[in-house]
């Protein structure tokens, strides 16, 4: 049987939420010209309009009607609108059960504004439209909200809050546009809080978009409820309004009657203010010339730019780099916030002296550095070292099956049509101007230029030298392509091969010394030809002076050489070989030492008779070492240096060991010449000695004492004679080589004997190498010099002590080494495996030549202040770190760098004078309007919060509570933000229900 009953609806409603709540008369912000918002009109009566939704048949929505069976009143279903607050209910239950730390790991993302904040998300339905709750909190925070300091959401900025409510329409505007459909969902999520029993403020954006307008409302207990509002000018603010004055009476006209006099009445607000400065952008001034040419210009046409050009100076203009290219300043300038701290304001003259202060007198300063990085790796639009080498290794890639370099050059051979069409080949007066540079200018920097202590651990070139200035010019030359790379090697071989025959000497290249192995062979084989041009030169010089000679020697008589005394100083008999200066052999022995070739090392040996039995050749006396077979000193005589090898020469005498087998003997073999040549000027400054005399001398460790002294000790030191002691067994055996050699040796002094290094055979050697050597052999060694010549440019740069820097270069230099020495071993080809390799190279190198050029900017700017560029460097370098070794950034990975660092005291005018003044040109510079100038710079953001705070007192609900009697709470807050042209208010009211 059914009952029939009169219907009744069921609430839901709290009997605190069904009171109506007065709003204060000053709790909506009366902007000028502008009528109230109707939201704010809506939010006021919020709480009225949700008990109207229980009465009769005017319900708000036709959906929470619902329809009855034989009159019978069913309580155990709820309207729409009750499903939707429990919704809410039971969404903001289960977060306030997770907490923060369960939220993060249940899928809360990390906002965009900072580190510390995330929100997660909750989608609800509700009379066909999907709305989306937004719950933002806070992790490792105390509950205190640090204004100016932190990165904050808008809303906790605008309005004092941490954690907080946003519940919004899924749509394309994001806002609610309608004003009772904004209060329903204030009041729906107002409710679901109360039931919750959580202190959370909500939100919800209302208006269009661009305003950025906001109402809410926060339930503080059983006493106190909050509201806010915020809404935004865009455009025409009032001049009142763009001065502190305006702004402090805008603030007190929300809580005293429009009748007051403003000026007759002190009220003690609380007040502070952050101002944003921001440094003029770069290249923003007067005087400025027009840069004629780009990077990407240079780049295509080749060779280094041409700084003859009238063009503005560059902030690399100094820097080591700048020679080969100019990079973008990482540092496009500085943001300064200059913070007055909460101070007691009374009257709007305070204000007005506030204003007319100088940032100086601001109590906090902190800097936020504007760092622009790019992060897309070497292979992007940024023109640098990296990236050039780059193209290099891709260089060396296309080389790999090619047989000579000439291939590339001529058009029958030079490979596809889509390497013809990409590998363009500089004009030749490109080609020209490189030549110039590296064969006819005038060397400015020193060949011994201090290299890098890990540098040698790469198979390259010195940084001054002939072929790593090469590989430099490569680099920029037709954009690195192998034509352009082939192009250039043969006209530079060219070039070369015009020096020898002109003897003309190689610029940037030693002509003396020994050969270094640990540089490249192509390095190698240009300082041989270096010596060899220069033994040339010295030769034809040598041969021109001894035919003047002979042609005046041969206009005297013999006679009149006697009695003349204008020979005399070309005559330099030794007095100890017995020969008289007026002797007939003079003559003969003069002629005799002039017309032979001398050597480097002889250049002080004395011209003597040509006889068997006179010394020659002699650098002086052997200690006390006596002769075995004469009561004679022994004589060390000057001998010629080795012959010089490089690194192939030695390879190939290693092999000739291996193959026969008795290491020893087939080294005295090759090393015959050289034995030779000692033993013959052993033998011309020693006339009496015999073959135990010159081990003695040349080899000590083969000759044995008698007295057992230890080897190579000075002998005789009493002058005993003859001396005691035989050959070691290795050189007293039947048949030894050094014996027959000595037997074989003639007399003659080095300034006698033919030369160890022909230099015409040798330097024809080298130019058949540098003619015939493979493309990839030549890439191999180019890649190997281009990384280590690079890496000692940028290693010149003055950084100041960054410890983060140096030790990432110290880092390159190994990483370097261990990457480049599959290509620094002798006969070895060249897979994918080594091109991956050194691609990922250059992507490190990117990373370190960005962190350089950061380092050497900041350092410029902050010379007088070196702890803020240590410091912004160093976050900068742990922020940038994890991006390191690879060629994309992320999504784990921040993607800005922000950062604010503290100004101390004695550091301010150095910030300062960063602020140039303006002039009266520049674009972006208005008509001042706010005040507080800094060196003419007006603040470009200016963001005041004003209180007011009051003492709890004739509630009801405080008189049985002392404690909460005396308690002080902010009643009004209202946070003003933007520029002259932009201003934003949000205004947060407290009430007593």
């Amino acid at each position: 049987m059914k009952l029939k009953r009169k219907r009744t609806r069921k609430s839901v409603t709290s009997p605190r939420a069904r009171r109506s709540k007065s709003q204060s008369p000053g709790a909506s912000i009366a902007t000028p010209d502008r009528a109230r918002s109707p939201a704010l009109q809506a939010s006021s009566s919020f709480l009225s309009s949700m008990a109207s939704t229980s009465k009769g048949k005017g319900t708000l929505d036709e959906d929470d009607q619902e329809e009855e069976f034989e009159h019978f009143d069913d309580f155990t279903l709820a309207s729409s609108w009750e499903r939707f607050i429990s919704e809410i209910e039971a969404v903001c239950r289960q977060w306030l059960a997770d907490g923060p730390k369960n939220l993060v790991e249940k899928g809360a993302v990390c906002s965009d504004i900072s580190k510390n904040i995330y929100k997660i998300k909750s989608e609800l339905k509700y009379a066909l439209k999907t709305y989306s709750m937004e719950y933002y909190f806070e992790i490792n925070n105390n509950g205190k909200v640090e204004e100016w300091i932190s990165m904050l959401h808008e809303l906790q900025q605008s309005f004092g809050v941490k954690d907080f409510l946003v519940i919004a329409p899924q749509s394309a505007s994001g806002v609610v546009l309608d004003a009772p459909e904004a209060s329903k969902l204030l009041s729906a999520v107002a409710i679901a809080l109360s039931n919750c029993s959580s202190l959370w403020p909500a939100f919800v954006p209302v208006h269009d978009p661009s305003r950025k307008a906001y109402i809410g409302i926060q339930n503080m207990g059983t006493i106190f409820t909050r509201r806010f509002e915020a809404d935004r000018i865009g455009s025409q603010v009032p001049i009142k309004l763009m001065h502190l004055e305006g702004l402090y009476e805008l603030f007190v006209s929300k809580f005293v009657y429009s009748t007051v006099d403003l000026s007759m009445h002190l009220f003690k607000l609380h007040f502070k203010m952050k101002l944003t400065y921001k440094t003029l952008p770069p290249g923003d001034g007067d005087g400025d010339i027009e840069v004629q040419g780009s990077d990407t210009e240079f780049s295509e046409s080749g060779g280094k730019p041409d700084f003859d050009a009238p063009c503005k100076v560059q902030w690399d203009e100094d820097c080591p780099w700048s020679e080969w290219y100019s990079a973008e300043d990482p540092v496009k300038g500085f943001e300064l916030l200059s913070i007055w701290s909460e101070r007691i304001i009374e009257s709007s003259m305070d204000m007005a002296e506030l204003e007319n202060a100088t940032p100086l007198e601001a109590d906090k300063w902190f800097i936020i550095p504007n760092l622009s990085l790019n992060l897309e790796g070497c292979d992007g639009n940024t023109v640098g070292f990296a990236s050039q080498l780059h193209l290099l290794v891709d260089a060396l890639n296309s080389s790999l099956d090619a047989q000579f370099m000439e291939d590339f050059v001529s058009v029958e051979s030079s490979g596809s049509e889509n390497l013809k069409s990409s590998a363009v080949i500089p004009p030749p007066t490109v080609l020209d101007r490189v030549l110039k540079d590296l064969f006819h200018e005038q060397i400015k920097r020193e060949l011994d230029i201090g290299e890098h202590k890990n540098s040698r651990a790469i198979k390259g070139a010195p940084l001054e030298s002939l072929f790593s200035q090469f590989c430099l010019h490569a680099l920029w030359f037709g954009n690195c392509n192998i034509r352009a790379i082939a192009v250039l090697w043969i006209e530079f071989v060219r070039e070369v091969r015009w020096c020898w025959e002109e003897s003309q000497l190689l610029p940037r290249m030693p002509t003396n010394g020994s050969i270094d192995l640990s540089t490249c062979l192509i390095n190698q084989k240009l300082h041989m030809l270096a010596i060899c041009i220069n033994k040339k030169r010295q030769q034809s010089q040598e041969n021109q002076d001894v035919m003047e000679m002979e042609d005046s020697i041969s206009s005297y008589t013999e006679e009149d050489v006697r009695d003349s005394t204008d020979l005399s100083p070309l005559l330099d008999i030794n007095e100890d070989s017995g020969v008289e200066r007026d002797s007939p052999s003079t003559l003969d022995g003069l002629v005799n030492g002039v017309v032979a070739t001398n050597i480097s090392n002889s250049k002080h040996q004395n011209a003597t008779l040509s006889s068997e039995h006179t010394r020659r050749g002699s650098s002086g006396v052997v200690g006390s070492m006596m002769l075995l077979k004469s009561y004679q000193n022994m004589h060390a005589p000057f001998t010629q240096d080795p012959p010089l090898m490089t690194e192939d020469m030695h390879e190939e005498r290693l092999q000739a060991v291996e193959a026969l087998g008795d290491s020893f003997n087939f080294s005295a073999q090759l090393e015959r010449e050289i034995l030779l040549s000692d033993m013959s000027a052993f033998k011309a400054a020693n006339p009496d000695a015999v073959f135990e005399d010159f081990i003695r001398w040349h080899s000590p460790r083969d000759w044995e004492n008698d007295d057992r002294k230890e080897i190579g000790s000075p002998e005789n030191s009493g002058n005993e004679w003859p001396p005691r002691g035989r050959l070691s067994e290795r050189m007293s055996e039947s048949g030894n080589s050094w014996r027959k050699i000595w037997n074989e040796a003639p007399p003659l002094a080095a300034s006698e004997q033919k030369p160890l290094l022909d230099p015409n055979r040798e330097g024809e050697k080298v130019l058949h190498y540098l003619e015939t050597l493979q493309p990839h052999k030549l890439l191999e060694q180019m890649v190997c010099t281009a990384f280590r010549a690079a890496a000692e440019t940028l290693g010149q740069t003055t950084y100041g002590s960054l410890k983060p820097m140096t030790a990432k270069i110290e880092q390159l230099y190994v990483t370097m080494a261990s990457s480049l020495k599959y290509l620094q071993r002798y006969n070895r080809s060249v897979d994918s495996e080594i091109i991956g390799d050194l691609r990922r190279l250059c992507v490190i190198f990117d990373h370190v030549e960005k962190l350089l050029h950061l380092a050497a900017s900041l350092h410029r700017t902050f010379l007088q202040a070196p702890r803020l560029s240590e410091t912004i460097f160093n976050s900068f370098y742990d922020f940038y770190l994890p991006k390191m070794g690879t060629g994309s950034v992320s999504s784990n990975v921040e993607k800005e760098f922000i950062m604010k660092e503290k100004v101390m005291m004695q550091e301010r005018e150095v910030i300062a004078s960063m602020f140039t003044p303006p002039t009266a040109n520049q674009s972006w510079r208005k008509v001042l309007s706010m005040g507080n100038l800094l060196n003419g710079h007006e603040p470009i953001f200016r963001e005041i919060i004003f209180s007011k705070r009051d003492h709890v007192s004739g509630s009801y609900y405080a008189a049985n509570n002392s404690r909460d009697y005396m308690r002080e709470i902010e009643t009004y807050r209202m946070y003003i933000c933007g520029t002259s042209n932009d201003l934003s208010v949000a205004l947060a009211v407290t009430s007593c229900d």
